[in-house]
């Protein structure tokens, strides 16, 4: 997340980062390998985001779930728009790049393409992109025809960008590292004039209920 990869540096927070999908960082999180993860997770069987797959990972029953903040995800296509793409079916006979296997963006549009009934009728890249501005990359140099990513990084690189959905990206983090410094560090400048207006620069967060409590695992 752009929002957050500022954060973390102007904060000073110590917080170093890895950058996997959203599973792989649960996964770490029940590993013991990393105090917190940046999930968003789509859930079709209740609409909402992150908590059923933390519920299904053994070990993670003493995580808290921070709303970080709500994005607007969608199809990053060329600027202009030029393959007039509106939706998911019209994916279908164009050059798709996906996310790795695990990462929420990769659940979300596999979701998605089922729902339209699309799903087998779209060819993606046999290699993914690994982060969202591997997406953007490749639609900028005209490797590929779109990609599902949040809207401010199709801003950050001037291309189009389709809404789909407006998502919730959560902070999951183990309940005692919630209280220490780097984490508590990282929350106070997220309240913080500069960090609004960053989240307004870089356009698609909505960061009102940032540091809501959406998940409280058990002891």
């Amino acid at each position: 997340d752009p929002l957050l990869d500022w954060a973390l540096r102007e904060s000073r927070s110590g917080l170093a980062t890895v950058y996997e999908g959203s599973l792989a960082g649960l996964e770490k999180l029940s590993g013991g390998q990393a105090q917190a993860a940046g999930v968003h997770i789509f859930e079709p069987e209740n609409g909402g985001w992150n908590r059923v797959h933390i519920a299904r990972i053994p070990g993670l029953t003493s995580i808290v779930l921070v709303e970080w903040a709500r994005r607007q995800q969608g199809l990053v296509v060329a600027a202009g728009n030029p393959l007039d793409i509106v939706d998911v079916t019209d994916l279908v006979g164009r050059r798709v790049i996906p996310r790795q296997e695990g990462a929420g963006s990769h659940v979300l549009l596999h979701h998605l393409m089922e729902k339209a009934g699309v799903i087998e009728a779209v060819a993606m890249f046999d290699t993914p992109a690994s982060n969202e501005t591997d997406v953007a990359h490749a639609i900028a140099g005209g490797k590929a025809d779109a990609g599902l990513a949040i809207e401010s990084v199709a801003h950050q690189f001037g291309l189009g960008f389709v809404p789909l959905v407006r998502e919730r990206f959560d902070l999951a983090v183990w309940r005692h590292a919630y209280f220490e410094d780097p984490f508590q560090r990282l929350l106070a400048f997220a309240r913080s004039a500069r960090f609004t207006e960053r989240a307004a620069e870089l356009g698609g967060y909505d960061v009102t209920e940032l540091g809501t409590i959406q998940f409280n695992g058990q002891r």
